[in-house]
C-alpha cells in the first residue's frame, strides 16, 4: 500500500472519530445526525489533494473503510464512556 494512501486513511479516521462520537447522541436520520456524517467529507477531499491521491478507483474502498471506522469508533467510544459513567454513579 502506498504511504500517501495510508496517511490519508489515518487522517480520515482521526477526523471522523469526534463526529461519530457526537453522532451517537442524535436521533437517527435527524438533521444533526445527517450533518455529523456529512461535515467531514470536505476534509476527506482535502486529504486526497494534500496527499496527492487523486481519485483512482482503487483508493475508494480504503478511504470509505477509514471514514466509517472513524465514525464507528467514535460511537463505540461514547457508548463505552456512557457505560463507564453509569457504573460510577
Amino acid at each position: 500500500m502506498e504511504i500517501n494512501l495510508l496517511c490519508a486513511m489515518i487522517a480520515t479516521y482521526l477526523v471522523n472519530v469526534p463526529f461519530g462520537y457526537v453522532r451517537y447522541g442524535f436521533k437517527k436520520y435527524s438533521v444533526k445526525w445527517f450533518a455529523a456524517i456529512h461535515i467531514p467529507i470536505p476534509f476527506v477531499i482535502l486529504f486526497r489533494h494534500f496527499f496527492d491521491l487523486g481519485y483512482g478507483i482503487y483508493t475508494y474502498p480504503f478511504m470509505l473503510f477509514a471514514f466509517f471506522m472513524g465514525q464507528y469508533s467514535g460511537k463505540r467510544f461514547k457508548i463505552y464512556k456512557l457505560k463507564k459513567s453509569d457504573i460510577k454513579v
